[in-house]
């Protein structure tokens, strides 16, 4: 039987109940309210931390969040929840880009981060301290922004820890996801690989584009962690409504294998869709200077499948205009690979933002 207070910060669920409330995190320069929900189940089972809002302009996972904060009892729960709906309240809010406003960092490249650094850097060690860490299991949903388009998929990270590897796999395939991208370290500043180096199963699951936030595609989330909340044990096979049908996809494996940057700043025309497949040297799209109409073609780098996108009109130089990746090779075990144009401190082994 669980005895167990959930705590964070001056929140706190009993076993047995459900607290809902925001927690101020103090920033340096400032201070930010975070939402959270403790789901505080009575029967022992893995702690389960899931986030959302880490970027702004990704609407879907929020609202799938939210709503799983609602349906989601503690007399169902097997263990501890904590849902985080709205992870970086200032890119949420005030940028609703993936880099924040307060200092122009993108979160997702500075976990666990550092309680002395930047604003957004001591957000990510506030977000580390108090709510990742001691989590068993550790799910970071995200999305297509508002310029992205992308295909659906789940992304994790090999440790070289046989076990957690394992599990993780297994639990990236219980979202009822196809495609899922196995990231060969568990280097960089990406939320899951961080969480990865520190013996935590953790996954980022992508669900929707374009930052739409329509019912069916939220739903479709909800379901999909449900789904692995089944199979973590955490809810009942039959716990909770929804998620019976479709039956998960059969589980395809890719790695990443390049990413494509924009040399020149202009408009940008591209002329692939997520999940085309493409070719090495095939034109991916053109880049028009708005000034004299020069146009500066882009083209793969490698063979593969577009993961996601640059859909937006203005591109500038150095930004991110898609990412692709390729079929796994099942005896890869380490990554290699500097993806073309990351630059320092970002992930070689995954590009996604």
């Amino acid at each position: 039987m669980n005895d167990t207070a959930l705590s964070v910060g001056s929140l706190q669920a009993q076993p047995g109940t459900k607290a809902r409330g925001t927690v101020r995190a103090d920033l340096g320069t400032l201070t930010v309210d975070i939402p959270l929900t403790l789901v505080n189940g009575t029967r022992p089972g893995p702690r389960v931390v899931i986030t959302a809002g880490v970027h702004g302009g990704e609407f879907t996972p929020i609202d799938a969040a939210a709503r799983l904060t609602t349906l989601l009892e503690a007399g169902e729960v097997r263990g501890q929840v904590i849902i985080c709906p709205v992870a970086n309240p200032p890119a949420v809010y005030q940028g609703r880009l993936n880099v924040s406003p307060l200092d122009g960092v993108n979160i997702n490249r500075v976990f666990p981060g550092d309680p002395d650094g930047s604003p957004t850097e001591r957000l990510a060690a506030w977000l580390f301290s108090h709510i990742v860490d001691g989590a068993d299991v550790f799910v970071d949903l995200h999305c297509g922004g508002i310029d992205q388009v992308l295909r659906d998929f789940v992304g994790y990270r090999l440790t070289g820890d046989p076990d957690l590897d394992k599990a993780t796999a297994a639990l990236a395939g219980s979202f009822g996801i196809e495609d899922v991208i196995v990231g060969l370290t568990p280097e960089g500043g990406n939320s899951h690989a961080a969480a990865a180096r520190r013996g935590i199963s953790a996954v980022l699951v992508e669900v929707g584009a374009l930052g739409q936030r329509d019912g069916a595609t939220a739903r479709r989330r909800v379901d999909g962690l449900v789904r692995a909340l089944r199979h973590l044990g955490v809810l009942d096979p039959d716990g909770m409504t929804g998620a019976d049908d479709p039956a998960p996809a059969t589980v395809r494996e890719w790695v990443w294998a390049a990413g494509v940057t924009a040399e020149a700043a202009g408009l940008w025309y591209p002329e692939f869709s997520a999940g085309d497949n493409v070719a090495e040297g095939e034109v991916l799209g053109r880049i028009i200077d708005p000034a004299d109409s020069r146009e500066h073609k882009v083209y793969s780098p490698a063979d593969g499948w577009v993961v996601y996108g640059m859909h937006g009109l203005t591109v500038a130089t150095g930004a991110e205009l898609a990412a692709i990746a390729t079929t796994r090779n099942p005896d890869q075990a380490t990554h290699t690979l500097r993806m073309p144009g990351v630059g320092a401190g970002s992930d070689e082994a995954d590009p996604r933002p």
